[in-house]
C-alpha cells in the first residue's frame, strides 16, 4: 500500500491527452476539479497522517470527446516553507513540526508561547470552492487559497479572519441558486465565548462598490450559537441546509483547547487534543434562515459521529435530514500512514461502519403532547422525535444503508426532497472498493466496481434539460492496486449505472477527497484547455504506457 499512500506523487505540468474507449456524452464539456493529498515526505521527514499530505490539484478537461489531464501543487506557504528547508516544518492535524531544532531556549519559550492558539496551516487539501468568479483551495483551517481552475496554479492566500471572526471552518459550503456561499466555523475562545458561527458570501459584489473588490469583503454573519462548552468545542466536517433552515449538529467529538495550547509545548500532534464522549449527546440545532435563529426546542440524539451531511429537506411540519453516522471517532486512527503501510488488512478493519442514518425534527412541538409522544407524523420515515420533559425532543433515526461514505447529490435537488444518492461503497476497510446509487424510495441500490480498482468521491453531473432526477453522468477517478493497470477517469451513466467511457491516463494520479464539476458554458475553459494543448502536443498519450508508480485540519 505503500505505493498508494506513502509515494510523492509526481506533477503532470502540461496537459496529457488521455486514451479514451467507449463514447463520452457529446453534451459533457467542462473540467473536473479535485483536491487531495499528494506529498507525505520532506528530505528525511515524513507525515504521520495520510490527511497531513501537501495538496495536490489535478484536473480533467473535456471537450469533444476528448479528456485532457494535469496535476500541480499547490504552492501554498505551508509547501513553499517545507521544500525551501527541505524537511517538514509547518505542523498539519497528525504531525507536529518544530522549524529550528537549534533555537536556544529563550527562542523556544517564546515559540511555544506563539503556538498556544496556532497560526494554522493553508496547506489546503481537502476542497474546491467558488465564490463568485473565483475558485478557491479549501482546508478547515481560517486559510484559504486562490487557484486558476484552468492552469492549477495557486494564487493569493485568503485569511477568513478578516471578513468574520473565525479559527476553524469547513470544507463543505453549501451554495444557493443564486451561488451566494453559506458556510460555517469555529470562532475560539473570542470576547470570553466559543460559539459556531454561520456566514454568508455574497456571490457578487453590489454594482456601486464592484469597483476591484470581492465578495469576501461582503461576507457577513447570519447566525451565532455559543458552544455547550468554552473549552471544548465540537468538530464537525459538514451541515445541512433546507429551504428555510440549517442543520447543525453539536457532536460529542470535541477540540480541547487546553490540551491545544500546550501541544507544541508538550510535542504532541493537534489530533491528540480530539476526544470522542461517548456518553454524551449529541444536540441537533436547527436555526430559521428567515429570522436568523435557532428555534427554540432542544433536540438531541445519541452519542454519534458525522464527517458528511447528505441532504436535508422539509416534509409534512418537518425536517427530515439525511446524513453518514460512525459510533465512535475511530475512522480517523485508520488514516495513520503506520496503519495503511504496514499489515493493512489487519490495522485497516472498521471498528465503525459509515452507516446511512435519516433524521426527522418536528418543527412544531404541541405544547399538551403526553410524554414520550412520537411527534413525527410523515409516512416517508420510520425516525422518530419522542417528546420528553423540559422541552426536550429525543430524536432516533431511521438506518438506510451501511458500508458508504463520500456521499454527493443531484445538487439542484439540494434542501429539496430527493431519491438519490451517489456514493463511494467501502467493505470492511475505508478504502473504497465500488461505487454505489442509493434509492432512498425503493431503498435498493446499484454498484459499480472492478478488481484492484479504487474509486475517488464520485460526482453527479446532470445532462441538458434533464426531467429526472438522476438524468446525468457520474465521474470519479480511479487509481488501482495493480501497476499494469492504468489509472482512469470512469464515466458511468447516473440511470443505469452501466459504463459509458474511460479515460486511461499514464500518469501518477493520486487518491483524491473532494472537487467539483466546471461546467463549459461559457467556452472559456474550453479555448483555454484548447491553446494550451496546442501548445504542448508532445505531451498527449495516445495509447497505454506504464506508470513510474502504480489535515489540513480534521477530516475530508
Amino acid at each position: 500500500m505503500d505505493v498508494l499512500f506513502g509515494r510523492n506523487k509526481k506533477e503532470q505540468l502540461e496537459p496529457v491527452q488521455a486514451q479514451v474507449t467507449g463514447r463520452i456524452p457529446p453534451w459533457l464539456q467542462g473540467t473536473l476539479l479535485r483536491n487531495g493529498p499528494g506529498m507525505h515526505t520532506v528530505g528525511d521527514s515524513r507525515y504521520n497522517h495520510w490527511f497531513d499530505g501537501l495538496a495536490l490539484l489535478h484536473s480533467f478537461t473535456i471537450r469533444d470527446g476528448e479528456v485532457y489531464y494535469r496535476s500541480k501543487y499547490l504552492k501554498s506557504d505551508t509547501y513553499n516553507a517545507n521544500v525551501e528547508a527541505n524537511r517538514i516544518v509547518v505542523s498539519e492535524f497528525g504531525t507536529m513540526a518544530y522549524p529550528d531544532p537549534c533555537k536556544n531556549i529563550f527562542s523556544k519559550a517564546f515559540s511555544y508561547l506563539s503556538h498556544t492558539i496556532p497560526d494554522f496551516t493553508d496547506n489546503c487539501l481537502i476542497n474546491i470552492m467558488r465564490c463568485g468568479e473565483d475558485f478557491y483551495a479549501t482546508t478547515e483551517t481560517n486559510y484559504m487559497r486562490r487557484i486558476n481552475p484552468q492552469t492549477l496554479e495557486t494564487l493569493e492566500k485568503v485569511d477568513y479572519r478578516k471578513y468574520v471572526a473565525i479559527n476553524l471552518a469547513t470544507a463543505h459550503p453549501h451554495y444557493d441558486e443564486a451561488g451566494n456561499v453559506l458556510n460555517m466555523g469555529t470562532s475560539i475562545v473570542d470576547k470570553g465565548r466559543t460559539k459556531y458561527v454561520i456566514f454568508k458570501i455574497p456571490a457578487t459584489v453590489p454594482e456601486a462598490n464592484r469597483k476591484g473588490k470581492s465578495p469576501l469583503k461582503h461576507t457577513e454573519v447570519f447566525c451565532s450559537i455559543p458552544s455547550r462548552s468554552l473549552l471544548s468545542p465540537s468538530y464537525y466536517h459538514s451541515f445541512g441546509v433546507t429551504q428555510n433552515y440549517v442543520v447543525f449538529l453539536e457532536q460529542p467529538f470535541r477540540l480541547d483547547i487546553l490540551k491545544m495550547a500546550t501541544a507544541y509545548m508538550r510535542g504532541v500532534s493537534w489530533a491528540s487534543c480530539m476526544a470522542f464522549h461517548r456518553e454524551d449527546k449529541t444536540h441537533i440545532h436547527i436555526i430559521d434562515q428567515r429570522t436568523r435563529k435557532p428555534v427554540p426546542t432542544r433536540f438531541y440524539t445519541d452519542a454519534m459521529v458525522v464527517f458528511h451531511h447528505v441532504n436535508a429537506y422539509e416534509e409534512g411540519g418537518c425536517i427530515v435530514f439525511d446524513v453518514i453516522t460512525y459510533k465512535d471517532s475511530s475512522l480517523y486512527d485508520l488514516f495513520y500512514l503506520a496503519n495503511l503501510n504496514q499489515d493493512f488488512e489487519e490495522n485497516s478493519r472498521l471498528t465503525s461502519v459509515p452507516t446511512l442514518r435519516r433524521f426527522a425534527v418536528p418543527l412544531h412541538v404541541d405544547g399538551n403532547a403526553e410524554v414520550g409522544t412520537n411527534l413525527i407524523k410523515v409516512a416517508s420515515t420510520t425516525a422518530t422525535a419522542l417528546k420528553e420533559r423540559d422541552d426536550q425532543v429525543y430524536c432516533q433515526p431511521e438506518l438506510l444503508l451501511e458500508g458508504l461514505e463520500l456521499p454527493q447529490i443531484n445538487y439542484t435537488h439540494n434542501g429539496k426532497p430527493y431519491r438519490y444518492v451517489f456514493a463511494a461503497g467501502v467493505q470492511w476497510s475505508p478504502i473504497p472498493t465500488q461505487i454505489l446509487k442509493y434509492d432512498t424510495l425503493t431503498k435498493s441500490s446499484l454498484r459499480w466496481g472492478e478488481e484492484s480498482c479504487w474509486p475517488a468521491e464520485p460526482l453527479f453531473v446532470p445532462a441538458p434539460g434533464a426531467k429526472d432526477e438522476d438524468d446525468g453522468v457520474i465521474l470519479s477517478a480511479i487509481v488501482s492496486t495493480d501497476p499494469q493497470k492504468l489509472p482512469f477517469l470512469l464515466i458511468l451513466d447516473a440511470k443505469s449505472f452501466t459504463e459509458l467511457a474511460r479515460a486511461s491516463l499514464a500518469v501518477e494520479m493520486h487518491l483524491d477527497l473532494h472537487g467539483l464539476f466546471i461546467p463549459d458554458a461559457d467556452g472559456a475553459a474550453r479555448n483555454q484547455a484548447t491553446s494550451e494543448t496546442e501548445q504542448a502536443p508532445a505531451s498527449g498519450c495516445q495509447g497505454p504506457h506504464r506508470p513510474d508508480g502504480a489535515g489540513g485540519l480534521g477530516l475530508p
